[in-house]
This record gives C-alpha cells, structure tokens and sequence, in this order.
C-alpha cells in the first residue's frame, strides 16, 4: 500500500512525478486553503511551511511524519505534537548560503553607510561621507554557530577580521578564531564590533538581547538580526538606537511581521530593514526538494531522516 503525502506547495509535474516513482500517492493542495477533509484521514506525511492555522492536524490520525519547508519550527502547533508520535524534519542548512552572503552584505551597508549614500542619489546630492569605517581588523561575533553563521563566517574569511561564535558549551566550530558557552554571552558582547543573530527562536532565547545586554556592548557596535525578532527586545533596541548607544543594525526579521508602519525602526537613517527576505535565492526550491526527496526515500527504507527536531530543545 502507497504512503500517501499532502503537499502544500507544487514542485511541479517532473518533481512530483520523481516522488511517485518512489512509490508515494501525492496530494496538493494550496498552503492557504489547507483544511481538514476526510480524504486527510489517511494522510501519512505532510510536506509544508505552516498551514497549521487553518489545517486541524489532530484529526489526521494516520500522519506519523512533517517535513517543514523551513528552518525555523515556531509556527508548529508544538503543545500538540510534543504528546504524539509524529516526526518532524527542518529545512536546516537549506537557506544558509545566501543567508550568510546577506550577513557579509549588511555588514559592509552597514560600516560604508549605505543608507545615507543611496539617499544623497536619490536626492541628485554629491555628498562625500568621511566617516565611512572598514571592515577590515574588525571583530564579528555571532549568537549561534550552526549552518548560517558557518556559512557567514566562511565568507568572513577573506575580511582579515575575527570571528567569535556562542554555542551551548564553547565547543570550538571551523572558521571560528574563539567560541564562548553561552554563560559567557556577557563577555563575547563586550568584544564585538558587530553583533550577529542565528540562534533559534526559543522560550530561552525570547529576549535573549536585552537592555542590559545591548548595554553590554560596545559603543558604536552594530547589531544584525536574520533569526527570528523575538530575540531582541525591540523596544529596547529602539531607544539604544535613538540614544547612540549603538551605530546601527540591520533587521531582516521583527517582533511582529510585518512591521508596523508606525513603528520608529522605519524612521532611523543608521536601521536596515528586509522583510523577512535573506533567505531567498534562485536556488531555493532546488535545494529545498532536493532535501526532501532524499527524505522520503530514507523513509521507504526505514533509514534515519535528515535534520530531525527535537521538539523539547525547540530544534
């Protein structure tokens, strides 16, 4: 009998037609208009990103597996599924590439004011900055050392900088000159010339950069942010900003998406903000099916999934 998976969102006819080869009876159906119908009951896996504010997934009794198209899990209804049975994989890794590439880009936007520049063109206004800073000798600390801030750091390489990481013990990481254990997230602040954010979004890491700790770091470091906005605490990100505390950040993600028109991040020259867009690239989708695909063969073999979440650690 055919394992039977719902997709929400269409690889198109030759990839779909590479997974029923695999011996899958595949449905599609819009993430949008996901919901529960009794052709789901004897749905096995659910490959999405998040239908899950519209798609009741308790009734699907039969489902055992979901594979997320992305690397962050907080959209998932976790206080249900940490009670079941059910698998779940990530996408991790799959977007580090040009996420670590928009890291490098913001940081350099960021030291060569590149906000003001492209303001004084658009304004026909032939404007020399002296006060355009290198990246050169600086010193790059990341919150978190998985496969993004890997991949940054890599790219870091031919910057002559340095590069501190923090991870849960300080192990050491490849491309890190030093790593510090998370209990020491004090110390590595107080270093840094710019600070970056990967660490997953979790109860422990809600707020994780606050006041104090923003009060920790350097006058005039810099703060990017490509996990989740949560982690920093905005408001008090705001008034650092607003005071010159910090020389400025660039924001891919926010506390609440889309960010409020009203919000004063919008208004300040030295804040880049992206709409949640560093993860994108021609690649994507190639990269993202390639991983699930090589899933769901080591599913028809009963062999070890790829990137599987510990629901409990939050990844």
């Amino acid at each position: 009998m055919k394992s039977k998976i719902l997709f929400t969102y269409n690889y198109g006819t030759d990839k779909m037609k590479q997974i029923k080869k695999l011996g899958y009876e595949v449905k599609i159906i819009s993430e949008k208009d996901a919901r529960y119908s009794s052709d789901l009951e004897d749905t096995e896996i659910l490959v999405c990103y998040n239908p899950f504010t519209t798609l009741d997934i308790s009734k699907m009794k039969k489902l055992k597996w979901i594979q997320l198209s992305s690397a962050g899990i907080d959209q998932l209804p976790i206080d249900y599924l940490v009670n079941t049975s059910i698998s779940v994989t990530n996408n991790r890794g799959g977007y580090s590439i040009p996420m670590g590439e928009w890291i490098v880009l913001k940081s350099l936007e960021l030291l060569k004011h590149s906000n003001k520049l492209y303001e004084n063109q658009r304004n026909k206004e032939w404007k020399i900055d002296t006060t355009i800073l290198e990246l050169f000798n600086k010193t790059i600390g990341f919150i978190g050392t998985g496969s993004i801030a890997r991949e940054a750091a890599k790219r870091f390489s031919g910057f002559d900088v340095k590069i501190l990481g923090l991870n849960t013990s300080g192990k050491p990481v490849d491309n890190f000159d030093q790593c510090f254990a998370s209990k020491d997230i004090d110390e590595m602040l107080n270093i840094c010339d710019i600070v970056v954010i990967t660490i997953p979004y979790t109860s422990e890491t809600r707020n994780l950069i606050n006041e104090d700790r923003l009060n920790m770091m350097k006058n005039d470091a810099y703060l990017i942010n490509v996990a989740r906005g949560a982690i920093i605490d905005e408001k008090a990100l705001i008034k650092s900003i607003q005071q010159g505390k910090l020389a400025g950040a660039a924001l891919d993600v926010v506390e609440e998406e889309p960010l409020d028109i009203y919000s004063p991040l919008w208004n300040l020259d030295n804040v880049i903000i992206t709409p949640h867009n560093s993860w994108i690239s021609e690649v994507r989708n190639a990269r993202r099916f390639n991983l699930i695909y090589e899933n769901l063969k080591r599913y028809r073999h009963n062999e070890k999934l790829i990137n599987l979440v510990n629901l409990n650690r939050g990844y």
